[in-house]
């Protein structure tokens, strides 16, 4: 999802929870990123509770709750450029499945300001299976979802690591860098023609 369907920036999600704290983007970074908040998020070992609750400690501020989300999930925009691709897929019935590392804050934001996930057949989240790329498991879960043997399955990332464990389940994988160079990879493998 992150960098291929919708862009996004960890410095944004910094910045804006730096700015409701009173914290420094520094200070913020290491509490939140460096320190592994966030992934235990995305891992869903903590709730958006405890992750406030964390925040609200460690700051010595009552924050708003809404407010705390909001700032962490306004760090995205829409990859335009992916939707017609999106669309073609689905018009060739092909089956799309998500595969993200991504917490529950930040799903609902891109649900309710985006129309990009309403294309998918199905989801496999970090946060509720447990597990974050490049973990097995989520690839395994993935392909249960994906209802085909791996070999029929297509996978994009913008992140190496992920596409080469991809590859170890025999997945097809390219890594994502343009929509234009993910529809020669397509095309390619004769997922879409033209």
């Amino acid at each position: 999802m992150g960098n291929v369907l919708v862009h996004f920036s960890h410095a944004k999600m910094c910045q804006n929870i730096a700015a409701l704290c009173g914290w420094s983007d520094a200070q913020t970074k290491s509490f939140l990123l460096d320190e592994g908040r966030q992934w235990k998020l995305e891992r869903g070992e903590v709730s958006e509770a405890q992750f406030h609750e964390d925040f609200c400690q460690a700051t010595g501020k009552a924050l708003d709750f809404d407010e705390l989300r909001y700032a962490a999930a306004d760090i995205f925009s829409l990859n335009e450029s992916i939707v017609p691709v999106l669309q073609q897929l689905k018009i060739a019935g092909l089956r799309l499945v998500l595969l993200s590392n991504t917490s529950v804050t930040h799903l609902k934001f891109i649900e309710r300001n985006f129309n990009v996930l309403d294309l998918m057949d199905d989801r496999v989240t970090s946060f509720e299976v447990g597990a974050l790329k490049p973990e097995d498991r989520i690839y395994e879960v993935a392909m249960s979802k994906a209802m085909c043997a791996p070999d029929e399955c297509f996978y994009t990332d913008d992140i190496e690591a992920y596409i080469l464990k991809a590859e170890t389940f025999g997945i097809h994988a390219r890594l994502y860098t343009t929509t234009e160079c993910l529809l020669s990879s397509l095309r390619e493998l004769n997922a879409l023609s033209g």
